[in-house]
């Protein structure tokens, strides 16, 4: 136990750079006096840490100091070596100097097993420098001006404050700070039609996530698929979703939010999709798809 809790400290205290011996106390659980004692034992066992006393003072490590790599296990070593790998590709280099250190570090070689590419096809340059601009912008809080294609509007100029930027359902998204809205929103990337990183900076404040029971809403979905629509069917669908049935049918049952994303993606089946309830749902889509004819008839 007393093994684990110095190596949280030395972690906890590279992280944040300095602690008070009741600060530390207060997160490990332990007395102040108890701190003390790892402190020592800390010292003894070759650890440059140290105490400063007065208004400022606090416990610290020196400022070059890093965890010997025996502190690491082969798995962690490869974990690290795996996840530089994998964003090689968003920054269009082959060859990381980061990643050939660590390797010669640890003492292993890193197998080029997995490959992570952040760009739709026949896109790659411009998708994989968005995703960096973003990157560098929501680390060092620099405002960015967007050029956004939104779901119910014409192309609009947008000045945000990016947080974060998350990979959901197949597709990348930006969560940040409107400004014109004064509000949050999320950004699909792919409908980012240009991006601009302005020198204004701002206060890094976090995503309000909202609360489970919120983020769940929607309508409750019963869809029919033909057997060879499976391969589709398991492209939007999770399996748990999913019910086989002894013709090969598949029935579909999601809660998803009605909108006009759910109009657009269950005309996107065609003829290859029966929707089962709600029954008002069948009207809304027939009616849409009388107005594609009308509008596209020779």
């Amino acid at each position: 136990m007393q093994e684990s809790r110095l190596f949280r400290i030395v972690y906890y205290l590279l992280d944040k750079g300095q602690a008070t011996a009741p600060e530390l106390a207060e997160k490990f659980e332990v007395s102040v006096r108890t701190i003390y004692r790892d402190i020592d034992a800390l010292s003894g066992a070759g650890i440059p840490i140290y105490t400063e006393a007065g208004r400022n003072g606090g416990i610290h490590l020196l400022n070059d100091f890093v965890l010997d790599q025996a502190v690491l296990s082969v798995e962690e070593k490869q974990e690290i070596l795996t996840a530089l790998q994998s964003m090689n590709t968003a920054q269009n280099s082959n060859d990381s100097p980061t990643l050939q250190k660590l390797s010669a570090i640890f003492q292993l070689h890193s197998e080029n097993w997995l490959e992570v590419d952040f760009s739709r096809w026949g896109n790659k340059s411009f998708d994989n420098e968005k995703f960096e601009l973003l990157k560098s912008a929501v680390i060092h809080c620099r405002t960015v001006k967007i050029q956004y294609a939104g779901a119910y509007e014409d192309i609009r100029e947008r000045i945000v404050q990016p947080v974060k930027l998350v990979y959901k359902a197949k597709a990348w998204y930006l969560k940040a700070f409107c400004t014109e809205k004064q509000d949050w929103r999320i950004f699909k990337l792919n409908r980012i039609l240009e991006l601009e990183v302005l020198n204004e900076q701002f206060q890094h404040r976090d995503f309000p996530e909202p609360a489970d029971t919120a983020r769940d809403e929607g309508t409750q979905i019963v869809l029919r698929f033909p057997r060879e629509l499976s391969y589709r069917v398991f492209d939007e669908f999770d399996q748990t979703q999913v019910q086989r049935q002894e013709n090969g049918d598949l029935i579909v049952s999601a809660e998803m939010p009605e909108d006009g994303w759910l109009t657009g993606f269950l005309l996107s089946f065609g003829t290859q999709v029966d929707i089962l309830s709600p029954a008002y749902l069948k009207a809304v889509i027939a009616e849409q798809a009388k107005l594609i004819y009308e509008k596209n008839k020779p």
